[in-house]
């Protein structure tokens, strides 16, 4: 069937067929809208634009920061940890001792003289008894051969007295002289016997002055600066002396601790134990020696209230010297079979210590703890954690109950006690160790980022610091190792004089 149609029918159906779909109408919509405002649209497109950039970031930024520090865009945290342990912790007392001789002597003339020779060097170590200097004898040896004169002379006059008594008492048995005779011939001997005494008495002070003329050291010790040159005169007592000698072994420390740990160390004391006391530098790394308590004194000082302490050391290498500082450790008593974690390991809160525990599926769970005895970079924890259990001890800032963590080195290393020589020296071992390997990892970026920098010197850590967003993967990692193995010594440094209290 045919149908006609009008020219107007086909000039409509083809209007149809150009009109646009939706998506032309929405756009020829907005180009209206624009073009009716054009102030209001600039800033709609402006804004769609920064809408635009953020989304771009944002789908960019994560694998940067993946790249960059790792793990971090899979949510898990990554923490040091250690593991505690069932160990020994040492009860110590920390205080600041004086290095004190037992006995230092001044060294002066007993006699007035000339000095005339000086019979040691500045410095060396002499003897009890041995001569240091001698004054001019003559003197002296005069004064007591002039004794010797007097009683000699004055004995032969006993003597004489003697005889006659004898003569009297003879005489007297004959009845031929009266007794009055005989009692004054009596009392003539007694008066020369005492004579004689008297006579023997000033030739012991002449024999006793003369051997004042040598000037001999009463202890044996190190003899320090001579006071007085040859040729001048000295008298008896002066104030300065002729040198000053003082004895280095054994030595002693002097050192006060407060009254309120008395208690314990006289209990120790008195059950017959031996304290060990330490003596470390001003700096309280360095162990300088060891030796042991030697007495307690018997009153507190109520100005200062504590109490004055001596300890006793070997001393045959002369590694103290008198009236120097040192840091005492006296060992009071050690704890044995505790519960040992890393200080770093506790945090503080409102409601108290905690701690956070890594459970075997890289969690960690918030643990109230209560803490006993601190021991250097370690400490007790008396309930909330048991021997083998792991817990974090870098990181733990940015951690929460239940968050997920990752251990970089898949590995908890295990506390050991600290507060020896042996443990400073196994610290600075590990600190040099980290040290290298961080100048191993990370000697491209220094190269680039710190040419002036000398690999593992402080100036090149302080620069990779200071651009550790420019690091590379490698440098990033080993350089985060770093801060952790140097947690313990940072504790230490900021424990001052800290050690384990009771």
């Amino acid at each position: 069937m045919n149908i006609d149609r009008s020219p107007g029918d086909f000039e409509r159906a083809a209007t149809a067929d150009a009109e646009p779909g939706a998506f032309g109408r929405a756009w020829a919509g907005v180009k209206g809208w624009s073009g009716r405002h054009p102030r209001l649209s600039r800033v709609v497109w402006f804004a769609i634009g920064l809408a635009l950039l953020a989304l771009l970031i944002w789908a960019i930024y994560p694998a940067k920061n993946q790249s960059r520090r790792g793990l971090i865009n899979s949510g898990a945290q990554p923490v040091g940890v250690a593991k505690a342990y069932d160990g020994d912790i040492n009860i110590t007392l920390n205080a600041l001792g004086t290095v004190t001789p037992l006995a230092t002597a001044t060294v002066r003339p007993q006699v007035g003289g000339m000095l005339i020779k000086i019979n040691f060097t500045e410095g060396e170590m002499v003897n009890a008894g041995d001569t240091l200097a001698q004054i001019d004898p003559r003197p002296y040896q005069a004064a007591l051969d002039q004794a010797r004169g007097q009683l000699a002379r004055d004995t032969a006059t006993l003597e004489n007295a003697k005889v006659d008594l004898a003569r009297y008492q003879t005489l007297f048995r004959q009845n031929a002289i009266s007794d009055q005779i005989l009692a004054t011939q009596q009392a003539t001997v007694n008066s020369d016997a005492g004579v004689v005494v008297a006579d023997q008495a000033n030739v012991e002070s002449a024999r006793i002055n003369l051997g004042y003329t040598n000037i001999v050291s009463p202890v044996s010790g190190r003899a320090g600066i001579h006071l007085v040159d040859i040729g001048n005169i000295v008298t008896a007592g002066q104030t300065g002396g002729i040198v000053v000698v003082t004895q280095l072994d054994p030595m002693s420390v002097l050192f006060t601790i407060p009254e309120d740990s008395v208690g314990k160390v006289v209990q120790r004391v008195d059950s017959g134990a031996t304290l060990t006391a330490d003596a470390y530098d001003r700096s309280q790394t360095v162990k300088i020696t060891s030796g042991t308590l030697a007495s307690v004194d018997s009153v507190v000082d109520p100005t200062t209230g504590s109490v004055k302490l001596r300890a006793m050391f070997d001393n045959k290498d002369d590694k103290l010297f008198p009236a120097q500082f040192v840091n005492i450790r006296l060992l009071v008593d050690t704890i044995h079979h505790a519960t040992v974690v890393p200080v770093a390991a506790i945090q503080r809160g409102a409601d108290g210590s905690y701690v956070f525990v890594v459970t075997p599926d890289k969690t960690v769970t918030q643990r109230t703890v209560q803490t006993g005895v601190q021991d250097g970079d370690n400490i007790q924890v008396v309930s909330g954690v048991k021997p083998g259990d792991t817990v974090v001890i870098d990181g733990a800032d940015r951690l929460r109950d239940g968050a997920d963590v990752e251990i970089p080195n898949q590995t908890a290393k295990i506390a050991a006690p600290s507060g020896g020589a042996d443990d400073d020296a196994a610290r600075a071992a590990r600190r040099k160790q980290m040290q290298e390997a961080l100048a191993k990892s990370c000697g491209p970026d220094i190269q680039k980022l710190c040419p002036s920098a000398a690999p593992g010197s402080r100036e090149a850590r302080l620069c990779l610091f200071q651009n550790r967003d420019s690091l590379s993967d490698t440098c990033s990692r080993a350089l985060s190792q770093l801060r952790r193995g140097a947690a313990g010594g940072a504790g230490r440094r900021g424990g001052g004089g800290g050690g384990g209290t009771p």
